[in-house]
């Protein structure tokens, strides 16, 4: 607008010297038209100041903007890897896999062998700092068969458990770390678990699925959950690859689905 509010001054001026409404004379003509090119050029020239200032600010908007949400997502990120590190060893979980552990050493030297190997092995995968942010699904179903194969020593018949899994075609596949066990942790502290009633869990893959389901027999003491195991999940899951958890509940079962994730799907690996 102001460039052709220039021009539009400039031929003006030009237009009324050439009517004869300004000074016809040589001299004056002249220094009159030296005067509105200078005037021109010195808009122009303006001009091209404030729209270079204008634009270097937008930009700088709007790298400031893009640094503020990485700043923000950074933020997430270690606050949710803060809250799995708390998640990963129960306290509670350890005394009784401890007190487990005592008890078969005495009844049952083979199988408190067998449960202290898989005790082990799921400390080792807690405690191993994994920075990447993902797991192989081997390594999470293994995790899972783990913890599952110690709660079945406690619980006995009154829990019961099943891995409907593709192994065949589970090479080169990766969830978030430590997105399954507290799942399977979550259905164990938030229901009933007898032998007349027991507590069945389904670890099943649907294509490029993997879902987690329970029969619901809620506990009546149960404490309130604020749900923030899930809500750390979803954050993770929703950091890592942009996707959703899918969770349904009919009354009669619960289910937490993920999708199964390859390594170029996911946003991070620091």
């Amino acid at each position: 607008m102001s460039a052709v509010i220039i021009i539009c001054i400039y031929w003006l001026g030009q237009y009324l010297t050439f009517r004869g409404i300004i000074e016809q004379h040589e001299p004056f003509r002249v220094r009159g038209n030296v005067i509105y090119l200078y005037l021109s050029l010195q808009g122009f020239f303006i001009n091209g100041i404030v729209l270079l200032l204008q634009n270097f600010i937008i930009v700088q908007d709007s790298n400031n903007q893009v640094q503020l949400e990485n700043s923000r997502l950074i933020a997430a990120r270690s606050q949710a890897a803060n809250e799995l590190l708390l998640q990963q060893i129960h306290p509670h979980f350890l005394f009784n896999a401890l007190n487990i552990l005592k008890s078969l050493i005495k009844r049952s030297p083979d199988k408190a062998e067998d449960y202290l190997l898989r005790l082990s092995d799921f400390l080792r995968v807690s405690i191993s700092g994994n920075k990447s942010g993902i797991a192989s699904l081997n390594d999470e179903l293994k995790l899972c068969a783990d913890y599952l194969e110690m709660q079945k020593v406690r619980f006995g018949e009154a829990l019961s458990f099943n891995l409907d899994i593709q192994e065949k075609e589970s090479s080169g596949l990766v969830l978030p770390v430590f997105s399954l066990q507290p799942l399977l942790e979550n259905v164990i502290k938030h229901n009933e678990l007898t032998d007349a009633a027991p507590l069945n869990i389904n670890i099943k893959q649907n294509g490029n699925w993997i879902s987690v389901t329970n029969n619901i027999q809620l506990k009546s003491n149960l404490e309130h959950s604020t749900g923030s195991g899930l809500a750390n999940l979803a954050e993770r899951y929703n950091l890592l690859s942009g996707d959703e958890i899918d969770i349904r509940d009919d009354g009669l079962t619960f289910s937490v689905s993920l999708k199964i994730l390859k390594h170029e799907d996911c946003n991070y690996r620091r």
